[in-house]
């Protein structure tokens, strides 16, 4: 049994994520703010542990590491139109997530990203979308600048359908809709295949079955 840690642990795809990981052996732990979510993410299998992405530093996040081999950060932000939450949520989170599992020793880092956020942004983007993808371009920026044994999943337009189990998965995969529980499927597929390791790829629903579509991304 692996005891993952998941930043953002009460998020959308986060609680698919949490179920996925229990029903693999593992035990996820999850990182959250308030006491009030521990029905929700205890109903999962997840442990329960206190953390305010925006408030603590990376050694509360270390605190937080304790015990746990892998990190999983999929925090954000979220559609409030707050542009400083993009910044103390999408990127600060990601860059004390960063350091708080360096100080604990660990390696295996897993970030949920979005979708082509490296290509420039036009000028005439609403702002509150242009903070969003520039936290997270500079957040990938710095997971593969670290020394972590990172990889970088990056959906397109989330959805709450159900799970199809099927997906397309690459470096130049377009931009379409992919649902929050086969993106969970796919960030637990990746934390169990160390040759994900160093990647960065695409997300979007597609033909493929899960397990079929990571290992064609690896072979590349």
């Amino acid at each position: 049994m692996t005891r993952i840690a998941v930043v953002g642990g009460h998020g959308q795809v986060a609680l698919h994520l949490l179920s996925i990981l229990g029903q693999a052996g593992h035990q996820p732990v999850a990182l959250v703010r308030t006491e009030d979510h521990r029905a929700d993410v205890e109903a999962r299998g997840a442990e329960l542990r206190l953390l305010d992405i925006e408030q603590q530093d990376a050694a509360a996040f270390a605190e937080s590491f304790a015990g746990c081999e892998a990190v999983v950060f999929a925090a954000g932000g979220g559609a409030d139109g707050n542009i400083e939450r993009k910044r103390t949520v999408d990127l600060e989170g990601s860059l004390k997530s960063i350091e708080g599992a360096r100080q604990a020793g660990i390696r295996r880092f897993v970030q949920l990203s979005a979708i082509n956020v490296d290509e420039p942004v036009a000028d005439d983007t609403e702002p509150v979308w242009r903070a969003y993808v520039e936290a997270k371009r500079d957040a990938d920026a710095a997971l593969r600048a670290s020394e972590l044994d990172w990889t970088i999943i990056r959906p397109g337009a989330l959805t709450d359908d159900e799970p199809t189990g099927l997906v397309a998965l690459g470096a130049e995969v377009p931009r379409a809709e992919v649902t929050r529980a086969d993106v969970a499927a796919v960030l637990a597929a990746v934390l169990d295949a160390p040759a994900t390791i160093g990647h960065q790829w695409n997300l979007v629903g597609g033909d493929v079955p899960v397990g079929q579509a990571v290992a064609d991304a690896v072979a590349g």
